[in-house]
């Protein structure tokens, strides 16, 4: 999975893969009975097409062979994406493990799976963008739905917004795309606000949360509360697909959300809960963006491997000293001493009422009257 490499410097940078790997083992998380942990093969053209264009899986390939010959108007070697040779294999293997994930559900073979190398929710059908170059998210949603279920929710809690993944289902009622990010005002790819609701024969299936910078813990999961549980309800998915960029803390260097690694993982539980009322445990789970490489992306990404495999990993347990030690010696600093951040993670329910003068609350409200009322529900008080 650490092929996929952008080069020296490149924000998406591999260790963070190998760093949870690691961190999770030593949690025994990959140990117990009850999980297999499984080598995911490459995503054949076939499967690729299901959600990207037949030219643009082309360029990949071209761009792959000969990386001194970008395709910059597909979004290959660019400063965001930049072309490296074994580009579409690298790639085709983290969405290889997103669509083996999505395998397992329909077989049977398991009930919860996650992929925390995907997670490429910027690819769109036609180019790459914003570190993504084949969108996984879509893929393992395209397969359940080819599969024959008949409705998936897709909830992103990436810092940024989900733009590629809403882009390919946006007309397409059988999908209904939640994503909860930094605002376009302030982030890339400067999309998903509340008036963007879907296709003409989906409107209401496209779902945004345009947060406020700086947003922290206790106002990110009052909005959360506030929109996800009640569309999932509504909606009635028999899977959910998830995406969990941990970018939104409060130390990730290209976002500006401030939000822990005890808010990230109350989100997870969030999910894990959502799956468990309404899919019968059915859920996938990808990672995403994160790019405090050493301090946050391990935590956070091991307490997602955590909640999926129903083996939830306390705050307050200590991060295992040879895990650290690696860290100390490999890149010279000091890793965290907790699987926690140590703050106190409670919100206002949405019941408690509205404040027109919170910013994080108009947010809200203003997602709340786009979507609600296409599912019955009132946008003030449901």
């Amino acid at each position: 999975m650490t092929a996929y490499n952008f080069g020296p410097g490149h924000p998406m940078a591999p260790q963070r893969l190998e760093l949870t790997a690691r961190l999770a083992e030593s949690l025994g998380l990959f140990g117990h009975r009850h999980v297999a942990v499984e080598a995911p093969g490459l995503a054949t053209d076939v499967e690729l097409l299901s959600v990207h264009s037949p030219g643009y899986v082309a360029a990949v390939r071209r761009v792959s062979a000969d990386p001194g010959n970008p395709e910059e108007d597909r979004g290959l070697g660019t400063e965001d994406d930049p072309a490296f040779a074994g580009m579409h294999e690298a790639s085709a293997r983290l969405a290889g493990g997103s669509l083996l994930a999505a395998e397992t559900i329909l077989s049977g073979r398991a009930v919860r799976a996650v992929n925390f190398s995907g997670g490429m929710h910027h690819a769109a059908r036609e180019r790459a963008s914003g570190f993504c170059v084949y969108n996984d998210v879509a893929m393992a949603i395209q397969r359940l739905l080819d599969g024959g279920v008949q409705r998936v929710v897709s909830i992103d809690v990436d810092a940024h917004h989900g733009d590629g993944t809403q882009s390919i289902f946006w007309n397409d009622p059988r999908v209904m795309t939640i994503s909860l990010h930094e605002t376009g005002l302030t982030l890339f790819p400067g999309t998903g606000f509340a008036n963007e609701t879907g296709g003409p024969d989906a409107t209401g299936t496209a779902v945004n949360v345009a947060l406020p910078t700086f947003t922290g813990d206790a106002a990110w999961l009052r909005a959360f509360h506030a929109v996800v549980p009640q569309l999932v309800g509504a909606f009635q998915p028999e899977v959910i697909v998830s995406q969990h960029g941990c970018d939104s803390h409060r130390n990730d260097p290209l976002t500006h959300l401030n939000l822990s690694v005890d808010g990230q993982r109350e989100a997870a539980s969030a999910v894990a809960s959502l799956a468990a009322r309404y899919c019968d445990n059915r859920w996938i789970a990808t990672g995403g963006g994160g790019y405090d490489v050493t301090g946050v992306v391990p935590r956070a990404w091991s307490h997602l491997i955590g909640m999926v495999t129903q083996r939830p990993v306390p705050l307050s347990a200590p991060v295992p000293e040879a895990w650290r030690t690696y860290v100390k010696e490999t890149y010279g600093v000091a890793a965290p001493e907790s699987m926690g951040d140590g703050v106190d993670v409670w919100w206002r329910s949405w019941e408690v009422g509205y404040d027109p003068a919170d910013e994080v609350d108009r947010t809200v409200i203003a997602t709340r009257k786009e979507i609600f009322p296409l599912y019955g529900l009132d946008p003030w008080f449901d």
